[in-house]
């Protein structure tokens, strides 16, 4: 394999994973948001996920 295939290689799985890395983010913080949220019961807001927000 040539270097610059390595490159792009190395390029394209670095991309990929720091999309993966924002979703993962992204989706965390609106799961955190609905079960945390204005919507919540009592029971969820006062779970060790919603302390751990704050």
């Amino acid at each position: 394999m040539k270097s610059s295939h390595l490159a792009v290689t190395a390029a394209v799985a670095a991309l990929c994973a720091g999309i993966l890395v924002l979703f993962t983010d992204i989706e965390l913080s609106v799961v955190r948001w609905f079960n945390c949220g204005p919507f919540s019961t009592l029971s969820e807001d006062q779970s060790e996920v919603c302390k751990r927000q704050l």
